[in-house]
């Protein structure tokens, strides 16, 4: 509990400069026209050229597009890819994505934002940037430490992406598409083992027909396990552990030419470190050691099946999908809530999270020109939890204190049911495309909780909400296009517990306004690409971390809320070069402005102004840079790849409004040297922070537990990010 307390941006911010947005999009726009100019001076009769290997075909409008054609800013990389980047859980695909920010202090939590929106740092709040498995919308921020597994790509969505994806996408989307099996037989296996943390993983998958062109399956594995780098010296153990463990299957039964049928089943296992903080002196000390009674332990176990049906019908031009999934989320805790040497609190706990998705849409296409996208949609997501919570004052105030120890159960019961329907139109005018969509969204929330015998009921959180969002795209040549876009985002509200006052307990969803142009263009016969957007974001109701309020029955309680408005402004770039045919150069880079204009909401709850204009854990910039080069020795191949990516300093959260802890900006670099036999066999040494670079993933400054009323115990709390490691993998495909 806590733990989950924090304080972010400050007092009344308004932009003094109201011009430095307008240069901005005037430069991107220059930019884009500047880049556009080489390829105009082309021969426009010259015949467009093949796509080349680098070409992805995406579903980022739910529709197969190539990801060039796509008037969305877009990040997608490759399943081999991610196994080259030893990605090896959803969230490191961040260090790869412009505008992506992504941390955690749990295996069983994430804070994640796109361009500065959506920041989640608890699950009690519904995310803002939606997580997507094939497609199906996964309601928790865990799902971003799931383990990978036989992926054939993720896409990242930047920007409000209701209208195609829906549920609280108002930051943009993350989307994770598994491979499918085919009328080939093919399989791989991929195996490494590093120091210094005894990091080891394990994968393999094998797909194929049972009953060629009628019945196919895939089926993989993966195992992964790492010490962490952080050690507990009281409790003799490893602070911040992570093991994974996972499985997923899929048929693909076509029993007619116009008709598919997909059927997925998953099991995932993630166990290891939870909120484990340690006591710092500051956010500049890096130190690895702490100290607390027990070792903060979750262990969550995910359960999936689901079933897409895809009719191509002819008569009516029209492609019917329907899609039905069912995801459970078990999670267990343990933990040392006061994170020190005094054995005073302590909670366990343990909760179970069900997901019921359908979804029913019609892609039609009326003529040459014109097509539609409808569908409906309904989730219905329920969570029981049960914690104990164990406080024993003697620890603090020594053992004459006439209190014993005492245990407090609770539990909580949330369900969460939305409803909506959604439309695009998309209309093509010679070299202009136009696409005209809407999201209408129906919520309702309904909390309980029993804290001892005292039974509380969380008044019912509705919401009748509409997210328009409109494209227009000009193809200049088959290999320039720009695009410009409005689009509206939302995310739902919730409640809060018992204790809150009457106007504390529940919070609005909050929403944002995002205009971006952008533009896409190959050059060099397409061994060039580039894609670049500028964007701007009216944030309303912004519903950052949590934090302290006055309780109802005096002293304070921890709940969420809104804290006002935010202004958000910035520009994105990616390229990738293939200088020969056997160099190529990828890089990305974004700059982003976010700050906190107005926080008279949160003032109006808490009494007290946040710490910092800036939102929390989000940096000014993020960037990646990465070279791969391939030497042939006969049949085989000398593999070197080598690659940096970082982001600026960002702050820390806390309670306290005159302190703003500052974490340092940071960089990491990775190299590989590997042989590729002809055989299939790849065997690679590999570093990851070959410059052991300290940096800090999470930080709360010890005014949280001030607050919270454990002044003795107060320290600044932190979680260290990973060292370097070196190591050796091998990969087998057949």
């Amino acid at each position: 509990m806590i733990l989950e307390v924090a304080g972010d941006g400050s007092a009344l911010y308004r932009d003094e400069d109201p011009m430095r947005f307008k240069t901005l999009l005037a430069a991107g726009c220059a930019a884009a026209a500047l880049t556009t100019m080489p390829a105009l001076a082309q021969d426009a009769t010259q015949p467009t050229q093949p796509a080349s290997s680098d070409d992805i075909i995406i579903t980022a409008r739910q529709r197969q597009e190539s990801l060039k054609d796509v008037p969305i800013a877009v990040t997608a990389v490759t399943g081999d890819r991610l196994k080259e980047l030893q990605v090896n859980t959803v969230k490191d695909i961040a260090s790869y994505t412009p505008g992506l920010n992504i941390n955690s202090d749990s295996v069983g939590r994430a804070f994640v934002s796109i361009r500065g929106i959506g920041t989640t740092l608890i699950d009690t709040v519904q995310p803002g940037v939606g997580i997507f498995i094939d497609g199906i919308y996964q309601p928790n921020t865990s799902y971003l430490n799931s383990p990978i597994v036989d992926v054939a790509r993720i896409e990242v969505l930047r920007g409000p992406q209701g209208t195609l994806f829906g549920n609280n996408t108002l930051g943009g989307a993350i989307n994770v598409i598994t491979r499918q099996p085919g009328n080939e037989w093919e399989g791989r296996f991929d195996a490494a083992i590093a120091g210094t943390d005894n990091y080891a993983s394990v994968s393999g998958s094998v797909s194929g027909p049972i009953v060629r062109d009628l019945l196919q399956f895939r089926i993989g594995a993966s195992y992964h396990e790492q010490d962490g780098f952080m050690r507990n010296t009281l409790t003799i153990g490893d602070m911040n552990p992570l093991k994974q463990q996972s499985i997923g299957g899929t048929l693909r039964f076509t029993p007619a030419d116009w008709a598919v049928f997909t059927v997925n089943g998953n099991y995932d296992q993630a166990a290891g470190g939870s909120t484990s903080y340690i006591h710092v002196a500051g956010p500049t000390d890096y130190r690895l050691d702490g100290a607390t009674n027990v070792l903060n332990r979750a262990v969550i176990d995910y359960y999936g099946a689901n079933v897409k049906g895809e009719f191509d019908v002819a008569s009516l031009k029209t492609k019917i999908t329907a899609i039905g999934a069912y995801n459970q989320k078990d999670l267990s805790t343990t933990g040392d809530g006061d994170y020190s040497v005094v054995d005073l609190l302590r909670a366990s706990g343990t909760s179970t999270l069900k997901t019921k998705t359908a979804e029913l849409r019609f892609d039609t296409q009326w003529s040459d020109a014109f097509s539609t996208l409808i569908g409906l949609y309904g989730n219905r997501y329920t969570q029981t939890s049960d914690q104990l919570t164990t406080i024993d004052f003697r620890a603090l105030l020594g053992p004459t204190f006439p209190a014993p120890a005492s245990t407090t159960p609770s539990s909580t019961y949330v369900r969460n049911d939305t409803r909506a329907i959604f439309a695009t139109a998309f209309l093509k005018v010679g070299t202009l495309d136009l696409a005209v969509g809407g999201r209408y969204d129906h919520q309702k929330l309904v909390a309980s909780q029993v804290n001892g015998t005292t039974p509380y009921s969380a008044p019912d959180y509705k919401k009748d909400q509409f997210q328009p969002r409109v494209t227009l795209t000009q193809h200049w040549t088959p290999a320039v296009m720009s695009y410009a876009s409005v689009a509206k985002g939302i995310r739902g509200g919730g409640q809060n517990g018992p204790g809150t006052r009457p106007q504390d307990a529940t919070y609005k969803g909050d929403n944002v306004w995002t205009y971006e142009l952008g533009t896409k263009f190959d050059a060099f016969d397409r061994r060039l690409t580039i894609n670049a957007d500028v964007f701007y974001n009216d944030y309303k109701d912004f519903i950052g971390q949590n934090s302290l309020a006055p309780s109802e029955t005096g002293g304070f309680v921890a709940i969420n809320l809104n804290t006002g408005t935010v202004e958000s402004y910035g520009a994105e770039v990616e390229a990738h070069l293939r200088v020969t045919n056997q160099w190529r150069i990828d890089a990305g880079a974004s700059y982003l402005h976010a700050r906190i204009t107005d926080d008279s909401q949160y003032f109006a709850t808490t009494g007290v102004h946040v710490s910092s204009d800036r939102i929390i854990f989000t940096p000014d910039y993020n960037f990646n840079f990465n070279t791969t080069y391939t030497v042939p020795v006969g049949d085989n191949a000398v593999l070197l790849d080598a690659g940096i990516f970082g982001k600026g300093s960002r702050i820390g959260s806390s309670l306290d409004p005159n302190v703003a802890p500052k974490l340092s900006a940071y960089a990491i670099t990775n190299a590989s040297l590997g042989f590729r036999f002809s055989s299939g066999l790849t065997v690679t040494a590999f570093g990851t922070n070959l410059f052991n670079t300290k940096f800090i993933e999470s930080y709360i400054d010890k005014s949280a537990l001030v607050r919270a009323g454990l002044a003795p115990l107060a320290a600044n709390l932190a979680i260290q990010g990973d060292r370097r490691r070196y190591g050796v993998r091998a990969s087998f495909r057949f």
